[in-house]
């Protein structure tokens, strides 16, 4: 795949050792837009979204761009596109969008959520959305109480709880929640999350697929033999549903020094993977850690402003890293 020779992006990532990666993130497209879940991008914005990358961008693979990141040897403009945590919808909704322009992505899974479970945070939110108008108590689960009178005011209530139990241990984490879900008529068994015979089908669409542990946890925060089971039984079980080892690892949450330290980085490499991918945003150069790669992507909903971002994002310094060595 080749970039027009007029593309900015081509000059502000040139091919070979001064190439720049650019590795965008996303974790669900939904099939109309949401008021309660503006952060999430719905169908026909990420077919916009998409087509703008195909046309702008090299888009790549993430273990073989970081291969040849390494290596000296990416092309101009060089991207990845990535999903986090496992949603139906990835296979439903974007791989469709992703083959119809002949594009790959890479789909990170917490294994623990497979097939019928659902994440702490969408507990809490779909909570948030069946809960009636007016005042929500959750002061005995840890969390605030919120006059729901809106979309707006719903979302400020869930953002706000989810900052107030995101740093709890799982286990007290996942207690609280399943409170809320039972306070709230949440059913036990969900279908947001992809089942394991779902990801062989998106892996059979020629998509890949990454580890990204068990279940979600902050692996910073988390005793070592634990984080360790977390990262290592989240790629065993991928192997066995797949047929195949992952290569490529995404960090829970993924601020480095907040969400993840130099101890998970060892982690992740004692574990058998390859490389690994952060939240935080900049770009990948060929001094990067492998295991610490940067990812971000632009929210803006007009293509315009989304390139500019694109573009700035590429002409910001390398993310801030820790040393691989000290973890040794």
């Amino acid at each position: 795949m080749g970039v027009n020779v007029l593309n900015p992006f081509g000059w502000l990532s040139p091919s070979g050792s001064r190439a720049r990666l650019s590795i965008f993130i996303f974790h669900r497209v939904l099939p109309a837009p949401d008021p309660l879940l503006p952060d999430d991008i719905d169908v026909a914005r990420f077919e916009r979204i998409v087509g703008f990358l195909r046309r702008g961008f090299n888009v790549l693979p993430l273990a073989d761009a970081a291969r040849r990141l390494a290596e000296g040897r990416l092309p101009a403009a060089a991207a990845c596109i990535t999903f986090d945590d496992g949603y139906l919808d990835n296979l439903t909704l974007a791989a469709p969008v992703l083959k119809k322009h002949g594009l790959s992505a890479t789909f990170f899974i917490a294994t623990g959520f497979s097939g019928g479970g659902r994440m702490w945070n969408d507990t809490v939110i779909e909570a948030v959305r069946a809960a009636p108008a007016g005042e929500l108590d959750w002061q005995d689960v840890g969390a605030g109480s919120y006059p729901l009178t809106d979309d707006a005011s719903r979302v400020a209530a869930y953002q706000d709880a989810l900052k107030r139990l995101k740093y709890l241990p799982p286990d007290e984490r996942l207690a609280r929640t399943q409170v809320l879900a039972a306070r709230h008529g949440l059913a036990a068994h969900s279908t947001l999350m992809m089942s394991p015979a779902q990801l062989r089908e998106l892996r059979d669409l020629g998509m890949d697929i990454g580890g990204h542990t068990v279940s979600h946890p902050i692996l910073s925060s988390t005793p070592e033999a634990q984080a360790y089971a977390e990262i290592a039984i989240g790629r065993e079980q991928l192997t066995a549903w797949l047929g195949e080892a992952p290569t490529m690892f995404a960090y829970p949450n993924g601020v480095p020094g907040r969400d993840y330290g130099v101890r998970d980085v060892a982690l992740v490499r004692r574990a058998g993977y390859a490389g690994a991918v952060s939240t935080a945003p900049g770009v990948a150069t060929a001094a990067s850690d492998p295991f610490q790669l940067p990812r971000f992507t632009p929210w803006d909903v007009r293509m315009a402003r989304f390139g500019l971002r694109c573009a700035m994002n590429l002409m910001s310094a390398p993310a801030a890293q820790a040393p691989l060595e000290a973890a040794a």
